[in-house]
């Protein structure tokens, strides 16, 4: 610009016309820039992905040379990361288990080859497509609108009802989700036959069991007949072939939740009539200890499920309560709806639970002390039957205890069980399952 303008002073100079001399080499200026700009135009416009810059001289040489620069620069690094792309998806084609990726809103955005044989998804049509609509099962779309995550879930495969798929939902990014799909049929087969054997061994005792506990109980009634050595020996047999008759009933209605993911006979369910017999076989368990049994519950508000199944559920959670509750001390059963859903409390006054041992209690056979199980005549099945009858009612069961201070068994029911009227609800005649 400065030779420019000096060349222009000069012939200014020469001819007496420094304004005109000015003017042209300043327009001439002008008009090359602008041919570099349509130049530079044209090139971002027009240019292939790997097309090198037009050559310039001077500023605008400069200006290309750095838009080159930049360009490989920018072409090392989209290697690069080309390169960890593929490295990121040979590993994840080889695998085992299905892995895909979900936008914000649930559509497919790539997969391996795993989903391919787990689910049936197809390359390319099924891109963009909402899972819910290529994996149709009500469990999983249920599973994937709660986004509630923090358990997996386990369903037969949209492409073989005889293989089982495990699925577990992780968030990243910007909400959108990650999919990971396992084949877990050989570990349902194996819990199957578990529950089978459990099932048939336990119908196949109960008959034996039967005859034996008759002829005790025909000797008993004769007593006076036995030799007065054998009374006390007849008595305890009597007694722990009660208690295996227990054990027995409540592995059968293990057995029995396990088989369905749904009530059979789900219907309205007048829970504050339940509540109010629960109570009263709550007074007759107390006896002579003397326990405050104390009910709240809100009259117009019912649940929709089995009757039966919910009887077994809160007589466990409020017979345990009396039985682990001094002499004299209070029993509280709350019964309310909020906007969370519908709720029941069962909190007593009793020994409590060291929390270390709270994260195992609803497992089978679990004790906290055994010795105490054995005074209380429990089977350690208890709160396992709480548990599933809560999972088929789409609920959850929170436990807080203070040792020697109390515990609370609370039971959180989702909005869509709940029912509600206008008017107390009527007492049904559904039997109970079990205790």
């Amino acid at each position: 610009m400065l030779l420019l303008v000096t060349a222009c002073l000069l012939i200014g100079l020469v001819s007496g016309h420094y304004g005109w001399s000015l003017a042209i080499g300043l327009g001439l200026y002008l008009a090359w820039t602008l041919k570099q700009l349509l130049r530079l135009h044209q090139w971002l416009k027009n240019h292939q992905p790997d097309e090198a810059p037009p050559d310039g001289r001077g500023l605008w040489g400069d200006v290309f040379d750095s838009i080159y620069h930049l360009q490989r620069r920018d072409q090392r690094v989209r290697g690069r990361l080309q390169a960890v792309i593929d490295r990121v998806q040979e590993s994840t084609a080889a695998l085992k288990d299905a892995v895909i990726m979900l936008d914000s809103d649930g559509n497919l955005e790539w997969w391996n080859r795993a989903a391919e044989t787990l689910l049936g998804l197809k390359t390319p049509q099924d891109s963009g497509q909402p899972v819910t609509n290529l994996v149709r099962h009500p469990r999983f779309k249920e599973y994937f609108e709660n986004e509630n995550y923090a358990e997996p879930l386990e369903i037969p495969s949209p492409i073989n009802d005889h293989l089982r798929v495990q699925l577990l939902i992780t968030r990243y990014g910007n909400n959108e989700h990650l999919m990971l799909v396992r084949d877990v049929t050989r570990i349902h087969q194996l819990e199957q036959m578990r529950k089978d054997f459990v099932a048939n061994v336990s119908h196949e005792l109960r008959t034996p069991l039967t005859v034996i506990s008759g002829y005790l109980e025909t000797l008993l009634d004769n007593v006076e007949e036995v030799n007065p050595r054998w009374v006390r020996a007849l008595k305890q047999m009597h007694q722990q072939g009660g208690r295996m008759q227990t054990l027995l009933n409540d592995l059968l209605l293990l057995a029995k939740l396990e088989a369905t993911d749904y009530p059979s006979d789900s219907q309205p369910v007048a829970v504050p009539t339940l509540l109010q017999s629960i109570k009263s076989d709550a007074k007759a368990l107390s006896g002579q200890r003397n326990h405050q049994i104390i009910l709240e519950a809100d009259d117009s508000l019912r649940l929709k499920g089995s009757e039966g199944e919910l009887r077994s559920a809160f007589s466990n959670l409020v017979f345990n309560a009396v039985k682990y509750t001094p002499d004299e001390g209070q029993v509280r059963i709350r019964w309310w709806s909020d906007s969370q859903g519908a709720h029941l409390s069962v909190q007593d006054s009793g020994i409590g639970i060291d929390p270390k041992h709270l994260p195992r209690l609803t497992e089978r056979f679990y004790r906290v002390d055994s010795s105490r199980a054995s005074n209380t005549g429990g089977t350690g099945l208890g709160l396992a039957i709480v548990k599933h009858v809560l999972l088929r009612h789409r609920a959850t069961l929170e436990i807080s205890s203070v040792p020697g201070q109390g515990s609370t068994f609370t039971c959180h029911f989702p909005p869509a069980q709940r029912v509600s009227s206008s008017r107390p609800a009527e007492p049904t005649t559904a039997k109970p399952l079990g205790k």
